[in-house]
């Protein structure tokens, strides 16, 4: 029987994934997940992500087993690798996923050059990590779109394939050799309430928002107390879940709830078709204004309350502190926070985005990359000015404050909307919020006041 080896990238899940199908139908597969020296070496595997990982290989393999199966584990450069259990089981074949980074291509690159000296072929799957590939709709005049509506237009009319079932059986070869699977890093460095990950658990959490949140999505989605999000973004990211199923499955539950977070995944590809035509943009802007940023020296003391959360604005503290307790931060209060460190105390962008790739369990280069320049001004925005106040917005998406009392306990004291502006209390009031600080920088007049006497842009709202 012929041999063929699936190798897993972020695609961590038995359901609906068309590489694994192709791969174990009327052969035997290896199943092989490489931890990569790369990324390892590049920062990027940093506690929250690598505790999520080792959740979803420990649940993948459990998985195969029950089909008589297993996961194959490696570590070091994931080409070599690949071709070693290629050589080890004489596999004619290897199939993975598509995906949109520049790294990610470059393996892909090497990989298919590797094998194909050896006599063998690569197998790349498209919509495995995204509803609709990248490249797939196109406006006349560019590669990839810079607008979303434009694109969502386009994407909203794309057939997408069905959703695939678990294989029912998975035979691996015998003697094929494996490392062991790893336990999740100790507690140092690890958001404590990180959530758990795995297909198994992400199934749960699918089921449980298409019976219970969904449906209002399209009212609570921007609630930041009624904390009524899917929490999926972990299990995308990791592929744990399919975007072609949740797209399927969300326009099978109908409704304006069901409309709206289709929407949100649109965006999700809307952001890997521009990452995958302009790769740079996951270092340097999109459009560049010629912004000078305050240089991190002289802003170290505001970027350090900022990633404290103790910047003196209720919400934008509640949401850091959101961050580093679950290493996942509410979508509004990613907007806010982003807003606030590069619009209102003006620091470059990357600085934001390296420490939500440090913290976010769902660390994406494509979404938090343009997401932060989407904020910064440098992206796909039309509106490169505008600026999120942080008090209007608290008010307007934490009406009575319950957000900001959860995250922020020195205020749990204060009543109604007061505790969006706690500098307002006077006299003896003032000691009911214990240490927490003045804030480090005043807004008058929808204008962000800088230490330096800087102006920043036109507030938005």
């Amino acid at each position: 029987m012929n041999v063929s080896v699936v190798l897993f990238t972020s695609d961590l899940r038995l359901h609906d994934h068309p590489a694994l199908r192709a791969a174990a139908e009327a052969r035997e597969v290896v199943p092989l997940f490489v931890r990569d020296r790369d990324v390892m070496d590049a920062g990027f595997a940093v506690p929250n992500r690598l505790a999520f990982l080792a959740d979803c290989l420990r649940d993948l393999d459990a998985g195969l087993r029950e089909r008589g199966g297993r996961l194959v584990l490696r570590s070091g450069d994931v080409v070599d690798e690949a071709c070693k259990v290629a050589a080890e089981t004489d596999a004619d074949e290897v199939h993975m996923a598509a995906d949109v980074s520049a790294y990610a291509r470059r393996r892909e690159q090497r990989l298919r050059r590797a094998l194909e000296a050896e006599g063998r072929r690569l197998h790349v799957h498209d919509s495995v990590t995204t509803a609709v590939a990248p490249g797939a709709v196109t406006p006349a005049s560019s590669d990839h779109f810079a607008v979303f509506t434009p694109y969502f237009r386009q994407w909203s009319g794309q057939h997408l394939r069905p959703a695939l079932t678990a294989p029912r059986t998975v035979r691996v070869p015998d003697g094929v050799g494996s490392e062991e699977l790893p336990d999740r890093p100790g507690a140092e460095g690890l958001s404590p309430g990180l959530a758990t990950g795995g297909e198994t658990n992400g199934r749960k959490l699918l089921a449980r928002w298409l019976r219970d949140g969904i449906a209002s999505y399209e009212d609570l989605h921007d609630a930041l107390a009624a904390d009524s999000t899917s929490h999926l973004s972990p299990h995308l990211h990791f592929g744990t879940l399919s975007p072609v199923e949740l797209v399927h499955r969300a326009r099978q539950s109908g409704g304006p709830g069901a409309e709206a977070f289709v929407r949100q995944l649109a965006w999700r590809d809307f952001h890997r078709q521009v990452l995958a035509a302009r790769p740079s943009a996951a270092g340097a802007d999109y459009r560049t204004k010629h912004d000078r940023w305050r240089s991190e020296r002289s802003a170290r003391e505001d970027i350090a309350a900022w990633k404290e959360g103790r910047t003196g604005y209720p919400l934008i503290d509640a949401a850091m502190r959101q961050l580093l307790h679950e290493g996942w931060m509410h979508n509004r209060g990613r907007l806010l926070t982003a807003s606030f460190l590069t619009k209102t105390l003006y620091v470059d962008w990357r600085v934001g985005a390296r420490h939500f790739l440090d913290l976010l369990v769902d660390g994406d280069v494509a979404n938090n990359q343009l997401n932060w320049q989407w904020m910064a001004g440098t992206g796909t925005d039309s509106r490169p000015n505008r600026v999120l106040n942080p008090v209007t917005q608290a008010k307007r998406y934490d009406p009575d404050g319950a957000y900001v009392r959860r995250w922020v306990p020195e205020l749990a004291e204060l009543e109604g909307r007061l505790v969006h502006e706690p500098w307002k209390l006077q006299g003896f009031d003032r000691a009911a919020v214990g240490d927490y600080p003045d804030p480090i920088v005043e807004l008058s007049d929808g204008l962000a006041r800088f230490r330096q006497g800087r102006a920043g842009d036109s507030a938005d709202d």
